[in-house]
């Protein structure tokens, strides 16, 4: 029973927090906002997204804390494609249903496409101007302040839950894996989804205990 509600926290969808009811069409609006500014300004890809998602989702709409958005971010890392487009697709399927699915996967991927198509096709003749690379080198620091705070967000949040020398033993060990070893993310995060959900739960170890003091 332990184990089966641990796999209720790993995967939201399992949770029943499918929120078709009371769906009008502001609620699309704002999946669509929401995903049309993440995916227009995550400048640098889907990594550089993730904390405009978290803003949108956690802290304007509200419709997760950051728990169940670690979650989301966890299992979508684990599974192939573009990472702000499976978030958008499962958020809006949780808040609206299938046509929420459509509407935020359409906002975080069209505006882009047809912005790079402007782009490549009318301003291709400034690619190689200076003000151009400046711009670029301009937004890199911000997107690595905004995905700084989100890591120390999740830090936090994982210091609550494991402790801190849990957290701490956890970030080198990604770091060795990741960084040094060259491990893709997505094996150890299934690697931690397994040790979670195979370990021997305290309500069974306490079962088992009293069964033999017995």
């Amino acid at each position: 029973m332990e184990q089966n509600q641990e796999l209720m926290v790993l995967l939201p969808l399992g949770r029943q927090h499918i929120k078709k009811r009371g769906v009008t069409m502001k609620t699309y609006y704002q999946l669509f906002v929401a995903f049309f500014r993440s995916g227009i300004l995550g400048y640098g890809g889907g990594p550089a997204s993730i904390p405009l998602v978290q803003k949108e989702v956690v802290d304007i709409f509200k419709w997760m804390d950051n728990d169940e958005f670690g979650d989301v971010l966890a299992i979508g890392n684990a599974l192939p494609g573009p990472i702000n487009t499976k978030m958008a697709g499962y958020i809006g399927y949780r808040v609206a249903g299938f046509m929420g699915m459509i509407v935020a996967i359409s906002a975080s991927i069209v505006p882009t496409i047809v912005l790079m198509i402007f782009l490549l096709t009318s301003l291709s003749t400034f690619k190689d101007q200076p003000w151009v690379h400046g711009a670029t080198n301009a937004v890199v620091p911000v997107v690595g302040v905004m995905m700084a705070v989100l890591t120390w967000q999740f830090f936090e949040n994982s210091k609550k839950g494991l402790g801190l020398n849990k957290s701490i033993m956890l970030i080198v060990v990604s770091f060795v894996f990741i960084a040094l070893l060259n491990l893709h993310p997505g094996f150890l995060i299934v690697a931690l989804l397994l040790f979670a959900l195979t370990r021997p739960s305290k309500t069974t170890e306490s079962k088992k205990e009293g069964g033999k003091s017995s």
